[in-house]
């Protein structure tokens, strides 16, 4: 169970962190720890299972790129960790997620790649099928973007 201090450094990264070479140390600082400390906790958070992960949002238009597209893959599960760690590699891929296929959708890792036009995505895509050798997936273009925030906790 997270104490104060833990639940005053998970309501820091709720919010927007400063753009900064050490947002560690900010919030170290702004709570009157050490950063080694913010950085063992949110270590032991994580590994206690407290937090998941942390994520960073990109707000695509805003850094001018006008495509974006999820690109569903059907993966081998004996596979899937050494080919999603290939695509996660890929300066492209913002998100990289392995999920179970559903009834009437059977892909199981899911990319998302941005680019300037939908033409870039599609290139991306087909280079990633060629680096992988993974031919089976379907690219899904975004319309338009409804809500992106994170849960608030604290």
């Amino acid at each position: 169970m997270p104490d104060e201090l833990d639940k005053k450094i998970i309501g820091f990264f709720q919010k927007d962190i400063p753009l900064e070479p050490m947002p560690y140390k900010i919030v170290a600082d702004q709570l009157g720890v050490s950063e080694d400390e913010v950085l063992s906790r949110i270590r032991e958070m994580i590994t206690s299972g407290v937090i998941r992960r942390l994520g960073a949002t990109l707000f695509h238009q805003e850094a001018g790129l006008k495509a974006n597209a999820m690109v569903a893959w059907l993966i081998p599960e004996e596979e899937i960790d050494e080919i999603g760690n290939i695509m996660a590699g890929f300066r492209e891929v913002t998100h990289c997620y392995h999920r179970r296929p559903q009834r009437d959708w059977r892909y199981n890792l899911f990319t998302m790649i941005h680019g300037d036009t939908r033409e870039e995505c599609n290139e991306m895509a087909r280079k990633m099928s060629e680096r992988t050798g993974m031919k089976d997936y379907s690219i899904l273009f975004s319309e338009k973007e409804f809500k992106k925030s994170s849960m608030e906790y604290y």
